[in-house]
């Protein structure tokens, strides 16, 4: 009779300290390692995105410095730039902006640059859009030499066909005329316009194609209506890679100009007069070219995007 009570009351004892004790060996190990093992992996992740972070700062720093100091210089007069370091204007004035918008030298320059960029790129796409169509859709004896051909017409400088365009516009009369740098331009840019398109109509499939064909469309109204609009982020692609090109070139806008087409990264190279230089106007001017190339990277920024994407950017 004791052997049982003796065991009913063990039996009694064991769930009430198995009770007592479980909740224990349960906490202690689970709260410790849950605090300190997330806590190190955080601050793990911490340092390289704090480091990339100050990398990047460093380098829109670097990149936006040089502009911030363009526009500071153009509200100086050329006393104050010549004088002392200041990080701001002490005496604020618009008299460089006045000069360039007034003087006819000054403003005609941007007008002839607006004008044979926008016939380069008008030329450069009419031109390139049939040819990129033609490499993206046809096969034909010598098709990747003719292609590899013009993109080497795109990595030589310019200065190779600086003097052959100077003789053969001027023996043509061409010579100091928005369409002869248009022309000249072209060289360069077409090849580009062709590669960057050829990817964005190789991504069309060539169903849409024999579809419209069966349909009864046209070439023309077919590449007008139908394939132009489904590749327009490419276009909008090319065109600023053209404009940006041409609207910056110096060598040959230069050679091939004189007075009537001097465009206005020529004019800013004679800003030297009895006085000297004139940084302030030369500032000003410098700042009246960003504008524009600003204004199209602004509309077309997510063509460009796109561009990127596809690898043709």
């Amino acid at each position: 009779m004791t052997r049982p009570q003796s065991d009913t009351q063990s039996s009694k004892a064991h769930p009430k300290a198995g009770a007592n004790a479980g909740p224990i060996p349960e906490t202690t190990p689970a709260t410790t390692p849950a605090t300190t093992g997330p806590a190190r992996s955080q601050g793990g992740r911490a340092s390289p995105v704090r480091l990339g972070n100050l990398v990047m700062a460093i380098y829109l720093v670097f990149l936006l410095l040089p502009i911030y100091w363009l526009v500071i210089m153009s509200f100086k007069s050329n006393a104050e730039i010549l004088g002392a370091f200041t990080l701001f204007p002490d005496d604020f004035t618009l008299a460089n902006y006045r000069t360039i918008l007034t003087d006819p030298s000054w403003y005609m320059g941007y007008v002839n640059s607006f004008i044979y960029v926008s016939l380069n790129t008008v030329i450069s796409l009419l031109v390139a859009l049939p040819a990129a169509y033609a490499f993206s859709r046809y096969r034909f004896y010598g098709d990747n030499h003719l292609f590899f051909w013009l993109l080497t017409n795109r990595m030589a400088p310019p200065a190779v066909f600086a003097l052959p365009f100077f003789q053969l516009y001027s023996s043509v009369n061409l010579f100091d005329t928005h369409i002869a740098v248009a022309l000249a331009h072209c060289l360069f840019n077409v090849p580009l316009a062709v590669w960057i398109l050829e990817g964005f109509m190789r991504g069309v499939p060539r169903e849409i194609d024999e579809t419209a064909f069966i349909d009864g469309y046209g070439f023309t109204r077919f590449f007008t209506r139908i394939f132009v609009p489904m590749i327009a982020p490419g276009i909008g692609v090319t065109a600023f890679f053209c404009f940006m090109f041409s609207w910056v070139e110096l060598l040959l806008s230069r050679t091939l100009t004189s007075v009537d087409a001097k465009p206005i990264t020529a004019i800013m190279t004679r800003t030297v007069s009895a006085s000297g230089l004139d940084w302030g106007v030369l500032a000003a001017a410098g700042v009246l070219t960003i504008i524009p190339g600003a204004i199209v990277i602004y509309f077309v920024r997510s063509y460009i995007a796109k561009g990127f994407a596809l690898g043709r950017v």
